[in-house]
């Protein structure tokens, strides 16, 4: 397909955050519709962007062959439907996270992608964060040694974006009333994923257990400011705990622990990492201002009865060797486009594989994996934190390819 690619937005709150990164790329891809059920929102855009087409209808946007390609950026829970939707009327897809909710929408995603033969990517931008990509060419060049364990977690206070000022549940607060589960996990998962498959190219996820505290924080939230015989204030009305614990295994026998916490009070810091190697480790900042730091151990390792030496060092003082390449050319758009770089660089793996017709860095396979953590945690929880098996999502695939 020619460029720039004709690329139409999808849920205009979330997707207007994507301006700044389209601004630097006109070549590449041209913004010309939008779709969105509020009239003021779908007026600021007119007023942004004179030349876009305003809907308010989904299916007559697909319809009106105003664009090649779709941004979804709708709420959650309605991914995977307009995906499908999009697909099937012959528009590529960058969907916002998660890609689904149900194994059904998961496997539905797959079998449509591979009918159609179009290009789908999960929008993952933490994946491009500067610090994840940098790490991931350090585990691909065996820095680390063997990855042995990782720790991960989206844990950030959105306890105001549950309700509406006057007490009626978001789309969030509503996902959190009747899902109980590891209902945010890509943001965290996305990055490790990353990182086992540069070690590993054949490794997966396979199994889970899951497990959650007692839901109270959002009855508290909604009994303060809303009243105490609000129903959110109610016991049992929300059923997903406030913090969920998720351990996973990998194939090769790599341990994860992923912790999601949209509701505990604390200081921003909605994601975080721990890597562990043989030979080396990684730890993120734990707040804006401290930054990720690797420790890498000596060659050879200390002999028996020596101490080693507990020194951390930045991670930013090894990126004339490992910075990755996205970073090296575009550092300044990035840096300037918004979400740490990461809606950036999403749009334009997104439009270059659709002009060259090659797998995005974020497939069909990888968005059904990652997301599919949502169902299967609730099934764990639901059993009592019974292990529950992770279906391998590209087996059709690997049973394709030559021995």
């Amino acid at each position: 397909m020619s460029l720039p690619i004709r690329l139409a937005v999808i849920g205009g709150r979330r997707g207007a955050s994507f301006t700044s990164a389209l601004a630097h790329l006109a070549d590449r891809v041209e913004l010309t519709a939008i779709c969105d059920l509020d009239p003021a929102v779908r007026e600021q855009w007119k007023t942004d962007f004179p030349a876009i087409r305003a809907f308010d209808n989904y299916v007559a946007l697909l319809d009106s062959d105003s664009c090649d390609a779709v941004a979804i950026a709708t709420p959650m829970p309605l991914h995977a439907r307009h995906a499908i939707t999009a697909l099937e009327a012959g528009k590529h897809v960058l969907s916002e996270v998660a890609a689904h909710m149900t194994m059904e929408e998961g496997w539905q995603l797959i079998e449509t992608v591979e009918r159609t033969g179009l290009t789908y990517m999960m929008a993952e931008n933490v994946c491009y964060f500067r610090d994840a990509m940098m790490v991931k060419e350090m585990v691909a060049r065996n820095t680390f040694g063997t990855l042995t364990a990782i720790d991960c977690g989206y844990i950030h206070d959105c306890r105001n974006l549950m309700f509406t000022p006057e007490g009626a549940l978001t789309w969030r607060g509503e996902m959190l009333r009747d899902n109980n589960g590891s209902l945010y996990p890509t943001h965290s998962l996305g990055p490790v994923a990353q990182w086992l498959e540069a070690a590993n190219p054949h490794d997966r996820f396979t199994s889970l257990v899951s497990y959650a505290t007692e839901p109270r924080l959002l009855r508290e939230f909604a009994a303060y400011h809303f009243g105490a015989e609000h129903p959110a204030a109610q016991p049992g009305y929300f059923k997903c705990g406030d913090s969920v614990l998720t351990i996973l295994q990998t194939a090769s026998g790599v341990l994860v622990t992923l912790r999601v916490d949209m509701v505990s009070p604390r200081p921003y810091n909605n994601v975080a990492f721990v890597l562990q190697g043989t030979r080396g480790a990684f730890h993120c900042g734990r707040h804006p201002q401290d930054g990720p730091v690797v420790w890498l151990e000596a060659t050879p390792p200390t002999l028996p009865g020596e101490w080693h030496v507990d020194h951390w060092q930045s991670l930013w003082d090894y990126a004339e060797e490992y910075e990755h390449p996205h970073w090296r050319q575009w550092k300044a758009q990035a840096d300037s486009a918004g979400h740490s770089g990461g809606d950036f660089f999403t749009l334009i793996d997104f439009i270059d594989a659709i002009h060259h017709g090659t797998r995005p860095p974020i497939d069909i396979y990888d968005a059904v994996a990652w997301s599919s953590i949502i169902p299967l945690s609730g099934q764990s929880l639901a059993a009592g934190g019974r292990m529950v098996e992770i279906p391998d999502f590209r087996a059709k695939q690997r049973a394709a390819k030559p021995k």
